[in-house]
């Protein structure tokens, strides 16, 4: 599905490069702007340096003058806001709606748009106006305000969720074979010797401290590779153990 970020009217160059950036890395690059501060943005250093590498979304943005100018191809609009307008689209959290524009049963969408508003008064009620839906992202009560490229990348995350999402990449540790009851029953007869051996364990009375030791073992899920290590820890003991008894 056509996917594309819209800012209106941004001030600042830096939050422009950060946008790109959070595009970037959730797959997206269809990046408009309508009347920015500054009609350069896009080659200003600040806005290259901010984007850290997602300079192909920078290259592939457009500056328009009018919204009508970023909307083509596009049947689904999503305003951001703050806080719930008295009136205009329903609020809800991205978490809420995104995935009801992929649900089996949704009216198919040629394409959707996220419509952000300048860093310090928002998006315009005429523009909320126009739009399907306007997503408000959950925030602590007493501090809501977002930086324009953190909301960027919460929705982007969001969205890419919504779709389906990426996998994570292979793991580079490999998987531990888990050790067997035998193996545990072994590490704890040689850490009940060494124990003995340093005097902690008293053989006449030793309680229920080996049982404890086995179910701290067994809450662990020890792998062969630890073991080896417990064993060679026990050793350590009895050899110093020795030692001191010469």
């Amino acid at each position: 599905m056509k996917t594309r970020f819209v800012l209106i009217e941004t001030s600042h160059a830096g939050n422009v490069g950060g946008v790109a950036r959070a595009m970037k890395v959730m797959g997206f690059d269809d990046l408009v702007l309508v009347r920015p501060r500054w009609a350069n943005v896009l080659r200003r250093e600040e806005t290259i340096q901010r984007a850290s590498g997602a300079n192909d979304v920078l290259a592939n943005a457009r500056i328009v003058d009018t919204l009508d100018g970023a909307l083509d191809g596009i049947t689904h609009l999503c305003a951001t806001a703050m806080t719930p307008r008295d009136f205009g689209p329903t609020t809800r959290s991205p978490r809420q709606h995104l995935p009801t524009l992929v649900a089996p049963d949704a009216p198919p969408q040629a394409g959707v748009a996220f419509l952000f508003g300048s860093e310090r008064f928002g998006m315009a009620n005429e523009d909320v106006y126009r739009c399907h839906m306007c997503l408000s992202i959950p925030t602590a009560p007493n501090f809501g305000s977002l930086n324009l490229a953190a909301a960027v990348q919460l929705i982007a995350y969001e969205w890419r969720e919504a779709l389906g999402g990426f996998a994570l990449p292979p793991s580079g540790t490999p998987e531990q074979v888990p050790a067997d009851a035998r193996a545990v029953a072994g590490v704890l007869d040689h850490w009940q010797q060494a124990l003995i051996d340093v005097g902690f364990l008293d053989p006449a009375a030793p309680k229920k401290l080996i049982p404890r030791l086995n179910q701290l073992l067994n809450r662990a899920q020890l792998a062969e590779e630890e073991i080896h290590i417990l064993r060679g820890v026990a050793r350590a003991v009895q050899q110093m153990a020795a030692k001191a008894k010469r």
